[in-house]
């Protein structure tokens, strides 16, 4: 039968709330779900990540269907079983001859796009609703297939986020230069979150100063457990599939606990609020060696799945602090990594694509090293990020920037692979927030469109921040020789290799300064060191 509207529902937009949905009538519309095992493969992605949209996703039907909306929900189990490895079997390594960069060409979103053409065909709607999606890729997508199908697509505005895409692109129009630390005071004050009047709650906008520490010597302490959901029957149904179709994809299903549902998520939330908000902010950039979640909220994925609202995280979080006396620093911490910087790069996406994608500023093409895969590398600081995203399929931003994405803008890695490889490790990875974080603030592979600098820092850095260098084969503080940190090593000869940019930027200037300091000798060395090292990244 023809209907009025057929409605779209995105894998990562499982909100009631969500634009596409508005005016929904079900006895003349139907809602669309489609799940595609191209979305698994465009990328080589991690179980857990496969695990959670699914999920997530097969919930959300559960509680359309109970409102008695019609759902057409495609899912993979109608579809045929790929040739593959045996139920469990799941592969140390890519599958493939040669280390995968992590995308996959020819996976696209063919069969996405295959499976919403049949939707089109057998409903017959008057008109193709949707939320503007979180990909440029799948925005290419969904116009071909109604262009395709001779259906009007109609497009809405992504109501879920704090600035719209155009509300962005206007702040952003002439400027010179794209700053977050701007764009999240007008954010402030646009939506007065922690202010007293017209001035920054405290007196100061930014406490960044006071929110970075390692932890002790004695280690971190006792740190309550996030909040943590044992799989139910359909979550185990998931499970089981996965566990099935994509058993050669990386990490682990072992240790799955995500938050699957709105309640969830809001449970989720409110824990954070009440037991690891107080001290999230000084030791939100510390590691420890079997510790991967911190004092860290863990609401990420439930953000990208729409399962949360940032409106309502922001503002739970600054209710703690009005009425419970919550540090300061540690709110305004958080706040700032959603009204402020998850917000912002969204909206440098939208303005940067699709040629972000492509960006390499440093022109790097030395391919992912295998152990990105496996984590199976004597460098004990990549052995416990790698081994612990795995496990878990998460790490938090400093593990991220300057553990595993330091080490690939040093070592000179294609951008590209590494992009993929985010996008496919972490189960909050969805490509409008990982891309511009790993192509702009983690490999400066735009050139400075949104940093002011790249982030690099000698295996010290890791050292001060970590108890990761205790027992390395490797000895962060040397930059030559037999036992030198690949780390320190690759750090002495990035500045080496562009010391003239670098001396020309105050943000820069005193790592060159340093750079100065060694001898002609000393600096061959380290050439020699790490041109030694470029050669046999696998074996590192």
């Amino acid at each position: 039968m023809s209907r009025r509207r057929l409605v779209l529902v995105l894998g990562d937009q499982l909100a009631l709330d969500n634009p596409a949905l508005e005016g929904f009538d079900p006895a003349c519309d139907q809602v669309l779900m489609i799940e595609a095992a191209g979305e698994a493969g465009w990328v080589w992605s991690h179980q857990a990540r496969i695990a959670l949209f699914l999920s997530a996703m097969r919930h959300f039907r559960v509680e359309l269907e109970a409102r008695g909306w019609p759902c057409d929900y495609r899912a993979l189990d109608a579809g045929p079983e790929p040739a593959g490895p045996a139920s469990g079997e799941a592969l140390a390594g890519p599958p493939d001859p040669e280390p995968r960069t992590g995308r996959d060409p020819a996976q696209g979103t063919g069969d996405f796009a295959d499976r919403l053409a049949q939707a089109l065909a057998e409903h017959r709607p008057q008109v193709l609703v949707a939320c503007e999606p979180g990909e440029w890729r799948m925005q290419q997508a969904l116009q071909a297939a109604a262009r395709a199908a001779g259906v009007p697509l109609e497009l809405r505005a992504d109501t879920h986020f704090l600035c719209s895409r155009d509300a962005f692109a206007r702040w952003a129009q002439g400027r010179r230069e794209l700053r977050m630390e701007y764009f999240y005071r007008e954010m402030r004050r646009q939506h007065r979150v922690l202010m007293d009047g017209d001035a920054p709650a405290g007196g100061q906008w930014n406490f960044d100063a006071d929110n970075r520490k390692g932890f002790p010597a004695r280690g971190p302490g006792p740190i309550p457990e996030p909040a943590r959901f044992p799989p139910d029957a359909l979550t185990r149904e998931v499970l089981a599939l996965v566990r099935r179709r994509f058993a050669d994809h990386p990490g682990s299903l072992d240790d799955f606990a995500w938050p699957v549902t709105r309640a969830q998520a809001l449970e989720a939330l409110q824990h954070f609020i009440e037991a690891r908000l107080s001290s999230f902010g000084p030791w939100q950039d510390a590691m420890w060696t079997g510790l991967p979640w911190g004092w860290h909220a863990l609401v990420a994925s439930s953000l990208n799945l729409h399962l949360l609202h940032p409106r309502e995280v922001v503002a739970a979080a600054e209710d703690a602090w009005r009425s419970r006396d919550l540090p300061l620093a540690s709110v305004e911490g958080f706040i700032r990594q959603v009204l402020g910087w998850r917000e912002f790069i969204r909206g440098v996406y939208w303005l940067d694509m699709p040629g972000l994608a492509e960006a390499n500023f440093y022109d790097h093409q030395r391919p992912l090293p295998a152990w990105y895969w496996t984590g199976d590398t004597r460098m004990a600081c990549m052995r416990e990020v790698v081994g612990q995203t795995l496990r878990h399929g998460y790490a938090h931003h400093i593990q991220r920037l300057m553990v595993t994405g330091q080490f690939a803008l040093l070592a000179g890695i294609r951008p590209q692979a590494v992009a993929d490889w985010y996008l496919a490790m972490y189960v909050d990875a969805v490509e409008w927030v990982e891309l511009p974080n790993v192509a702009g603030m983690a490999l400066f592979a735009n050139g400075g469109r949104f940093t002011s600098k790249p982030y690099i820092a000698s295996g010290q850095y890791i050292h001060r921040m970590s108890n990761y260098c205790k027992g390395c084969a490797y000895r962060p503080e040397q930059r030559h020789g037999q036992g030198a940190c690949p780390v320190t090593t690759f750090y002495w000869a990035f500045l080496d290799r562009h010391e003239a940019a670098l001396a020309a930027s105050p943000r820069t200037v005193m790592m060159v300064r340093n750079l100065a300091r060694l001898d002609p000798q000393e600096r061959q060395a380290i050439r020699d060191q790490a041109g030694a090292y470029g050669d046999r990244l696998d074996a590192l």
